[in-house]
């Protein structure tokens, strides 16, 4: 018991001193979450409300499949990403493996169905009337569209919530396509990973809280959002 103790002293004098590593692979997962929450949201809302509002052969099917790919485990993403941005790979001359920018490639992969499912969800769940109303009175298709996403504002809110989650917590897409090379793609889950399996269970503790803060105010600032 002691041993923890100590620990977690040691975490919190890591954390309270600012200590330069630990300030940048916060950094890396921040940035990294938030540059992929936000092409995800580009892409999977108007994905699940074009899902939401049209009909047409095989919709169930594209809908299946969606379901499918937010249980998608990170390693297979991370394995398919590998070999398409690797050297001998088509997109190797890029040069973007073990870079930020193809981790958050990989992590838009990841969050993607899930702003998109959850979007769609909200979308089943509107009042039906709302689309063909606003049309009534004279909107354009855009400006029907807008007028349901302001509808399902919450169901989009929780959309963007769920998928936070799944991108700041991913270990398995960050170690493969970012290699954990210090202060340049190591980031809290990958560093927690590393430093605990190394014996610095302080550091790693340190990280760990760090992760759960910022989690925490993410969601509260999302919540607030929702509720105003």
């Amino acid at each position: 018991m002691q041993y923890l103790f100590d620990s977690v002293a040691a975490a919190l004098n890591l954390i309270l001193t600012f200590d330069p590593e630990v300030l940048s692979t916060v950094g890396v997962s921040v940035y990294t979450s938030v540059c992929s929450l936000l092409l995800a949201s580009l892409l999977g809302v108007p994905a699940g409300m074009l899902l939401g509002t049209s009909y047409f052969r095989g919709r169930r099917l594209v809908v299946t499949l969606l379901n499918t790919l937010m249980a998608l485990p990170t390693v297979v993403v991370g394995l398919l990403l590998f070999g398409l941005f690797s050297r001998q790979g088509p997109l190797g001359s890029w040069g973007l493996l073990f870079t930020p920018w193809v981790m958050i490639v990989g992590q838009t992969v990841l969050a993607t169905p899930i702003v998109a499912n959850y979007t769609l969800v909200a979308v089943a769940g509107a009042d039906p009337r709302i689309l063909p109303t606003a049309l009534t009175l004279g909107a354009s298709p855009l400006q029907s569209q807008l007028r349901l996403l302001r509808e399902i504002r919450f169901g989009v809110m929780a959309a963007v919530i769920a998928a936070f989650g799944r991108v700041i917590a991913e270990v398995g897409v960050a170690m493969m396509l970012g290699g954990n090379i210090r202060g340049y793609t190591r980031t809290m889950t990958t560093a927690i990973a590393l430093e605990t399996s190394k014996g610095e269970f302080a550091f790693g503790l340190a990280l760990g809280l760090v992760l759960m803060t910022v989690a925490l105010m993410v969601n509260v600032f999302l919540n607030v959002l929702q509720q105003k």
